[in-house]
């Protein structure tokens, strides 16, 4: 079983930064893949990026070269640093693991967390 809480996130102007903390819990945090997802109202929760237990990463082709996933194992928190930022970038942000998946399929992942909303102004 594997806990998540995400932290970070806040209202931002166009062309601003964040950094999204997701903290697990569990000491086979290491094990697992995790992604970040987000959804805006009325829309579908998307893909954003992913990292796998060996550090590999992919990215949503909206986000890509603005967005970094990152994890320090030893905290057990995946990281997502946000530069920047637009305003389609609004959406509340959830952090997702899965022990057996790597990718871009939000219906893959076991454990979610509650979700962190970021807000970019224009």
């Amino acid at each position: 079983q594997v806990q998540l809480v995400e932290s970070g996130g806040g209202l931002v102007q166009a062309g601003g930064s964040l950094r999204l903390s997701c903290a697990a819990s569990g000491p086979t945090f290491r094990n697992y893949a995790v992604g970040w997802f987000r959804q805006a109202p009325g829309e579908q929760r998307d893909f954003v990026a992913a990292i796998s237990r060996n550090g590999d990463t992919i990215y949503a082709d909206s986000v890509k070269g603005r967005f970094t996933i990152s994890r320090d194992n030893a905290k057990t928190t995946v990281y997502l640093q946000m530069v920047s930022l637009k305003p389609e970038d609004t959406a509340l942000y959830y952090c997702a693991a899965s022990g057996y998946y790597y990718g871009r399929n939000n219906d893959a992942y076991n454990y979610w967390g509650q979700g962190t909303q970021v807000t970019v102004s224009s």
